[in-house]
């Protein structure tokens, strides 16, 4: 594995984002803070949002930015991990790369990107007197456990992109549609039973649920069901690198 290699490319993914414009590297921090005060202004002040139980004219603002900023990271390292043998294809091309650790660099940039937008946010509600807890500093664990699964759905797709190149498109209306079975905008709990029922399949929802037990409700989140979602990841990475021992050779081929 070529450590080196990767972070050299999560250096270079993080900076050619913003290359060629004036401030560069500033907009990495304007960008997460404008998004967060139209939500905390829009949707908490302006709109009057509530969430049920809560009479803070932040809370809603707090519950949606909380999972989004999570959600966000999640997504984009899936999405772009998919197409990620394609993308990266003259690399692959000019020098022998272990493939299976190049998605690495995209959830080593999404996490930067995770970070600063987290300390803006926590900035943020600083200024608004928001009481923190002691559970925050579970946050990197639970960021660990969606990004381990982010990692293995990324590496279990790529390698299909590669031999299905519209799957990619699937892959971008599949996340639109995860979105809004997460409950990000609203609450689980007003979901009918059948509902709920459903979206218990859906590993994000422990994921949200747990930075919203952080940020919203300052307590405890659950871990069984965190654990579960841990598990069924890495039996994905090992599926994953269990197919790739098969298709490798007609990977580097198609690319």
């Amino acid at each position: 594995m070529n450590f080196s290699l990767i972070i050299e490319l999560a250096k270079r993914d993080f900076i050619e984002r913003y290359s060629g414009s004036a401030l560069g590297f500033i907009w990495s921090f304007i960008y997460p803070l404008i998004n967060i005060l139209i939500y905390m202004v829009i949707f908490g002040s302006l709109m009057g949002a509530r969430l049920p139980g809560m009479s803070s004219v932040w809370g809603y603002g707090i519950y949606l930015i909380a999972g989004l900023v999570p959600w966000t990271a999640f997504a984009n390292t899936v999405t772009r991990s998919s197409t990620i043998f394609l993308d990266k294809k003259n690399i692959i091309a000019k020098i022998h790369i272990d493939l299976p650790t190049l998605p690495l660099f995209i959830v080593i940039s999404e996490s930067v990107t995770f970070a600063v937008t987290l300390v803006i946010f926590l900035l943020i509600l600083a200024l608004t007197g928001f009481t923190f807890s002691f559970y925050l500093l579970l946050i990197p664990v639970l960021y660990a456990i969606q990004q381990i699964l982010a990692y293995a759905l990324g590496f279990f797709l790529a390698m299909f992109v590669v031999f299905l190149r519209d799957l990619k498109e699937v892959v971008a209306i599949g996340f639109q549609i995860w979105f809004w079975f997460t409950p990000i905008v609203y609450v689980f709990d007003i979901l009918p039973g059948v509902a709920q029922k459903i979206l218990i399949l859906n590993p994000m929802l422990s994921v949200i649920s747990a930075y919203h037990d952080i940020f919203v409700y300052q307590r405890m989140p659950s871990f069984y069901y965190l654990a579960i979602v841990l598990i069924i990841s890495i039996l994905l990475i090992i599926v994953d690198y269990a197919l790739f021992k098969k298709l490798e050779k007609d990977i580097r081929d198609f690319i």
